[in-house]
């Protein structure tokens, strides 16, 4: 019997799902390896598990979210978690900071009917996850490895070098040391190939943090150049706010 892929989406913008669907002839080889047994983003047909191997999209933010990730988790003999919602909280996780139960009273016309928690948690908070795939969102290209890597019972081949390292392979001017432009890179998982870098715009953080960033070291570079605290704290609060927030600022 073929192995059986399941795909799961928690809070999150269905991105991650789009880049497997934008694999294109990529997924056409792939479907004729395994039984494409759950994903509702292509088909409504849904087979049984239990499951060789499962994608987990989103993270846990409703009550709802936390009973079903532990019934995935126990219908799955492998599970991948895929995108910054779901490895960090994604950009939802912003709310953790503040008052969820203002956010629900001002934005929901009725919030008693909104059930939410007070904390947006990567799918890792709640069951024991075999493989993080970062991005937001991820890269086709490395989620096609694991795939293949976890259908062939080996390691996935994904680096953990931070983005400075792919830009160097670019050839890629370092756009904060040429241009004083504010930039994540150093301390930013790889996965992106270093796409802003090469446009001549600093790096987002798409990818979360990498293997010991030093966090201190890149917000003294970044406030040599002209930014404020304020202005630092806010450029690490976006797609990976929580797995940032996390990294002490002192070196490794």
């Amino acid at each position: 019997m073929a192995p059986k892929l399941a795909v799961w989406k928690f809070a999150s913008c269905d991105g991650c799902q789009l880049s497997l669907l934008d694999c294109e002839d990529e997924l056409l080889t792939l479907a004729g390896e395994v039984e494409i047994a759950h994903f509702l983003e292509a088909s409504s047909a849904v087979v049984a598990g239990p499951y060789d191997v499962s994608l987990v999209e989103g993270s846990i933010s409703t009550p709802a979210d936390a009973e079903k990730i532990q019934h995935v988790r126990k219908a799955s003999r492998t599970l991948v978690t895929i995108g910054a919602c779901a490895t960090a909280g994604g950009i939802q996780a912003l709310r953790n900071y503040a008052d969820a139960e203002e956010y629900r009273s001002v934005v929901y016309a009725k919030p008693e009917y909104v059930a939410t928690l007070a904390d947006s948690t990567p799918i890792s908070a709640h069951v024991p996850v075999d493989f993080e795939l970062r991005g937001c969102p991820i890269d086709r290209h490395q989620l096609l490895e694991v795939i293949s890597a976890y259908l062939a019972g080996r390691k996935p081949g994904i680096p953990n070098h931070p983005v400075c390292f792919e830009c160097k392979m670019r050839g890629t001017v370092c756009v904060m040391v040429a241009h004083g432009t504010p930039c994540l890179g150093p301390v930013t998982h790889t996965g992106c190939g270093a796409i802003c870098p090469a446009y001549g715009r600093g790096c987002y953080g798409c990818f979360g943090p990498a293997t010991r960033p030093n966090m201190g070291s890149l917000k003294t570079w970044l406030g040599n150049i002209g930014m404020s605290r304020p202005e630092v704290d806010r450029a690490f609060s976006t797609f990976n706010v929580a797995a940032f927030e996390e990294q002490p600022d002192d070196p490794p």
